[in-house]
């Protein structure tokens, strides 16, 4: 089958750098049975062509003209060899690009919804149908999609209350980059060692992380926090931390290479997560996958886990944050009971089963069209 993957991005030509590690990964399996090209919407300085993990990339570049650049692109390849299904990720931008050259080349298209498409979170400005052309985006993009995916049960929540019938396909971790750990007993006689992975911006919610970590300080919890994440607001979030008297307790390690993070995570007892939104967040997938389970808001994976393999609490507690915190720290045979629930279900998901799920779905929507063809 030929398949042509729409992706803003997350696809660098290093393989390392500037990635989103699920994507790789779809790529990588796809890439094994299938002929995959991927178009990318970044923006790069200029637009550039290279193979990656046996898939060609052709990266359209930044500037003016970018989605004329991008249809001219995938219709010089669909000349050469027609391809089977589009897929595309996220609804802004690839999503309605993808429903345009559907129609244009009567393929079919596979829209997986990754993030804030049905959001709107005015007060942080986040969330595609916050704005008219965003809903116009996500209406085109629904309207032009065949069969449409999302990575966790809310989405498929906020899907239906919108009339927008979906599937429920996450994306999983690669086992073979991301090596899983069985769950383990916390020493008692150590700060507890709390992970939080996401860039630093609103919709991470990291005043409500800090917020709760100066509740466990004062509360007289000996622990550690780390902090993996590229930092879009200049320093606001170390000055929260220094301003809440955390600095001695808080590391920030900015973006580090999957290899680094998956050291760190290994070394957590407990993964917080505070966003106001998520789709299918892989932080909580890939530090289930290595024994450690979450605590964190009611979004994406940590709301459908909730009770048994997570605990969630209300978007913006960090009070409920920090009371879950210490009692999962304080009660180890529930935070193991937690871990190995976490682990069994990332496990049941990895990126194998979804490459395998996709798979399914493209011969379905491609059937009917390769018999017209």
């Amino acid at each position: 089958m030929r398949v042509a993957l729409f992706v803003p991005g997350g696809v660098d030509q290093s393989g390392t750098d500037r990635v989103i590690p699920a994507l790789l990964a779809l790529i990588d399996r796809l890439a094994r049975r299938h002929a995959v090209f991927v178009l990318a919407l970044t923006l790069a300085p200029a637009a550039a062509r290279y193979e990656l993990l046996g898939a060609t990339v052709h990266d359209v570049g930044a500037g003016p003209g970018r989605r004329r650049r991008a249809l001219s692109v995938l219709a010089d390849e669909h000349r050469l060899k027609p391809f089977d299904v589009f897929h595309a990720f996220w609804a802004q931008g690839t999503g309605s690009l993808a429903a345009i050259a559907g129609w244009r080349h009567r393929t079919p298209v596979v829209l997986h919804l990754s993030g804030g498409e049905m959001a709107a979170i005015p007060d942080i400005k986040y969330g595609q149908r916050q704005s008219t052309r965003g809903r116009l985006a996500l209406r085109l993009a629904v309207a032009g999609a065949r069969r449409i995916t999302v990575a966790s049960a809310p989405m498929a929540a906020a899907a239906k209350s919108l009339g927008i019938t979906v599937r429920r396909i996450p994306l999983g971790v690669a086992l073979d980059r991301w090596p899983p750990a069985a769950p383990r007993p916390r020493d008692p006689a150590r700060p507890a060692r709390l992970l939080h992975v996401a860039d630093l911006n609103r919709v991470k919610d990291q005043d409500t992380l800090l917020r709760a970590a100066a509740l466990l300080r004062n509360a007289n919890i000996p622990f550690r926090l780390d902090i993996a994440g590229c930092d879009t607001l200049n320093g606001a979030v170390q000055e929260s931390a220094r301003r809440l008297g955390l600095s001695e307790v808080v590391t920030f390690h900015g973006r580090l290479r999957y290899p680094d993070l998956h050291a760190l995570a290994v070394r957590a007892d407990l993964h917080l997560l505070t966003s106001r939104h998520e789709a299918g967040p892989m932080a909580v997938l890939e530090a289930a996958l290595v024994g450690v389970p979450t605590v964190g808001t009611r979004v994406g994976h940590v709301a459908e886990w909730d009770p048994t393999a997570a605990v969630a609490v209300p978007i913006g507690d960090f009070e409920g944050l920090a009371r879950a915190t210490a009692s999962v720290l304080t009660d180890d045979g529930r935070r193991m009971r937690l871990a190995t629930a976490a682990r069994d279900r990332a496990m049941a998901e990895h990126a194998d089963i979804t490459a395998s799920r996709f798979e399914d779905l493209y011969s379905e929507v491609a059937a009917p069209h390769m018999a017209h063809a």
